[in-house]
């Protein structure tokens, strides 16, 4: 039987939102020049080093930027405020030359200097900014930096302890975002709620749980940007955030719920976007707690789980099955792995087998929503009922992400629901921080606690090899590794989705989920 989420009271709220969007006038609409984004949730933090989601994430690169970037639509490393680069032939030393006539938005010159403090506050304890907040990324990231040192004012040269193959996709994450050091030695730990950078947008205000205002920076080292300003709401009811949409009060949402694909596709009122992403969404495991400690137990909840009743009745199409956290048809996927099949006899018996024919009771966190986390609370009551159907008992504990994402750090978790999105397609952004022993970390993100000596050492070794092959093939057989320990249960990577009204042009969606507005002119 198939699981629908459905309801008719969500539907008929649809109905009216499309019957009321005929009705509404001029007045309705944003003032000219100002872009209002409905997200799914409120972002939690704007210092770059330290946000853990992508609600904050797509406000926070408004305002600040990295040494090295993407282009629209693609995930190829592009110059951002670092012209051009060197490597060294023993892979050590990455040299940067930076661009002149850069300024951040408080009017601090943007040099080498800011790079080596943005950088270093987060990995030296001595830094005079390293306790400015928590700092979750930083031994992923930056781990591995020895050194970061200013050859010149427009010159700065990271030296590593060994060779890291990923290291320039590293530099296009948010972390390796440039800040301001003057404000951050000015606000120090109100620097989150007061973020400055270089980036085409500046900061204005942030009205908790209502709204955050960026202003664009007409002084823009690309130009400055085609908007006036940009209002971020957080909306996290999915009927009310279309609503707002079709009724002319948002112009642009991202993530879009599955229950309405169909019918904004074919409204006529707005822009459907979609495109596939470097994303996956999992049902996390405690790998250390009983009975979890038990690979036999993980092995049967995989099977235990009907993933394609919920791609196919939950997130209506806007995901793909997922055999592993590497997005598939990318260069370091293994195309022989294949999802666990829905088998709950064979559940049964790896329960049997492991000591448990009875099966147990646990918790399970969820999100009410989030970045990423697509529909949590359905997904994770379709889990719930195929995971009870084998024996194994689960309450949902549901919470607000900000809270959520607190909680995770206690590291006290039995199950949660979760996501991640890489960023880019090198497998190093999803396994290692995800996956490897290192980051078990208070605040690192392998929250499954998950430890596997020989999968350990070969993400070592594809790090210290630049050859593309060799690294693909070393992480086919970590993912072989994965796939038979079953440290999650693997459910999906996302199709992303975004709406916007007609007079929203020139938007496109990226294969990182980044929210690039700088890019829209409103009609």
């Amino acid at each position: 039987m198939r699981f629908n989420t459905t309801k008719l009271g969500v539907m008929t709220g649809l109905a009216l939102a499309l019957l009321v969007i005929g009705l509404v006038t001029s007045a309705g609409a944003q003032p000219a020049g100002t872009l209002v984004v409905g997200l799914v949730a409120e972002p939690v933090n704007l210092d770059p080093a330290q946000v853990t989601d992508l609600n904050s994430n797509r406000v926070g690169r408004r305002i600040v930027e990295t040494l090295v970037t993407f282009p629209d639509e693609s995930t190829h490393i592009v110059p951002g405020l670092a012209e051009s680069w060197t490597v060294s032939k023993d892979g050590l030393h990455y040299t940067f030359k930076l661009r002149k006539g850069v300024a951040f938005h408080d009017g601090t010159p943007f040099n080498a200097e800011a790079v080596k403090f943005s950088i270093e506050r987060q990995i030296n304890p001595e830094h005079p900014a390293a306790k400015v907040g928590k700092y979750p990324f930083a031994n992923y990231f930056f781990g591995n930096v020895k050194a970061v040192e200013v050859v010149d004012p427009l010159t700065v040269e990271f030296v590593l302890k060994e060779p890291r193959a990923s290291f320039l996709a590293v530099l296009t994450a948010g972390a390796a975002s440039v800040v301001s050091p003057s404000a951050v030695k000015k606000f120090g730990a109100d620097y989150p709620s007061n973020p400055i950078g270089t980036g085409p947008f500046k900061f204005v205000a942030w009205e908790r749980g209502q709204k955050v205002v960026l202003e664009k920076n007409p002084g823009y080292w690309r130009g400055p940007a085609k908007i006036e300003r940009v209002i971020y709401r957080p909306i996290v009811e999915d009927q009310a955030r279309l609503t707002e949409l079709l009724t002319g009060a948002l112009d642009l949402i991202v993530g879009t719920p599955p229950d309405y694909v169909g019918q904004l596709e074919s409204s006529g009122k707005v822009t459907l976007l979609k495109q596939v992403g470097a994303h996956v969404w999992y049902l996390g495991i405690n790998n250390q707690k009983k009975p979890f400690d038990d690979k036999r137990v993980r092995q049967a909840m995989n099977y235990a789980v009907n993933k394609d009743a919920i791609v196919r009745d939950v997130l209506k199409g806007t995901g793909s099955l997922s055999a592993g956290p590497v997005l598939p048809k990318t260069w370091g996927a293994d195309t022989a792995l294949k999802p666990y099949p829905y088998d709950p006899e064979r559940a049964k018996k790896l329960l049997g087998e492991a000591g448990y024919p009875s099966g147990f009771t646990t918790t399970l966190w969820v999100p009410e929503s989030g970045s990423g986390m697509q529909s949590p609370v359905a997904m994770s009551t379709v889990i719930q009922s195929n995971l009870k159907a084998v024996g194994i008992n689960v309450t949902l504990q549901t919470m607000e992400w900000g809270a959520y994402l607190a909680k995770l750090r206690t590291k006290e978790q039995e199950l949660f629901a979760l996501s991640w999105m890489a960023g880019n397609e090198d497998p190093d952004m999803v396994m290692y921080p995800l996956l490897h022993s290192s980051q078990w970390t208070p605040n690192g993100p392998n929250r499954a606690l998950y430890r596997n000596e020989k999968f350990d050492e070969l993400l070592h070794q594809a790090r210290l090899t630049t050859d593309e092959k060799k690294r693909a093939d070393l992480y086919r057989q970590a993912q072989r590794i994965l796939v038979d320990d079953a440290p999650w249960i693997f459910v999906d990577h996302e199709i992303q989705t975004a709406a916007h009204a007609r007079r929203v042009q020139g938007f496109k969606l990226h294969p990182s989920f980044d929210l690039r507005v700088e890019t829209i002119s409103l009609k």
